[in-house]
């Protein structure tokens, strides 16, 4: 696997970053999905250095211009809930990508700490010669996504793999360098040192989902 992890560069991504994780400003729901938001424009920028492009013809009311225009045909894929303001950054820079949602959440069966994730919900078109782009902000163990791509193999075979997130732990990211196949491309913001007994990541910031669209029962 190939990991761009951006939190070891100066930039205005780490001011998103910070105000995201900081307990004053998150209460803003509002703004903490902006800058959710704002740092998947941000990725989506840096994974499109990698795409393929090809010279199109562009007439302007003066004369002709030859550009380079993106020639790969994306599926972005999210999961719900915590997924959608980081699909919606994206999605503000790949207006043309094909949509996927799926839903994936934590089911405790002893009622204790240890936990297993139940896939449920799985719309999504066809992959096959695709760019497939997972979003999930936080990759905490890597279960998800793991079951995310399991799910997903019924879909067809993409041309390639790419996982955006905000905040991972290292051993998460680890859990999907193994499951994936090597040439997936991971862009995340941040690496976080460890984990909870309950699997969030520490210090991360919480609850994505909650912080977002409120606290669920």
């Amino acid at each position: 696997m190939i990991i761009h992890q951006f939190d070891q560069t100066n930039s205005i991504l780490n001011t998103f970053i910070s105000e995201i994780r900081d307990v004053k400003i998150q209460k803003d729901a509002m703004r903490f999905r902006r800058n959710i938001e704002r740092i998947g424009e941000i990725l989506a920028y840096e994974l499109s250095k990698t795409l393929d492009y090809g010279e199109n013809e562009v007439k302007t009311p003066l004369g002709i211009k030859n550009s380079f225009l993106c020639s790969d045909n994306l599926v972005l894929c999210s999961v719900l809930r915590a997924g959608l303001p980081l699909h919606q950054g994206i999605l503000s820079y790949f207006d043309g990508a094909e949509n996927a949602f799926i839903s994936a959440y934590r089911h405790h069966p002893n009622n204790d700490d240890d936990f297993e994730v139940i896939v449920k919900y799985l719309a999504a078109p066809s992959l096959d010669g695709k760019i497939l782009v997972l979003t999930d902000p936080m990759l905490a163990t890597g279960k998800t996504l793991e079951n995310v791509l399991d799910a997903l193999k019924s879909h067809g075979t993409p041309k390639q793999i790419h996982i955006i997130s905000v905040i991972g732990s290292k051993s998460g990211v680890a859990k999907v360098e193994k499951v994936f196949p090597k040439d997936t491309q991971l862009w995340i913001a941040a690496v976080d040192e460890g984990l909870t007994s309950k699997g969030y990541i520490l210090p991360g910031l919480g609850d994505a989902g909650d912080l977002s669209y409120g606290v669920k029962l």
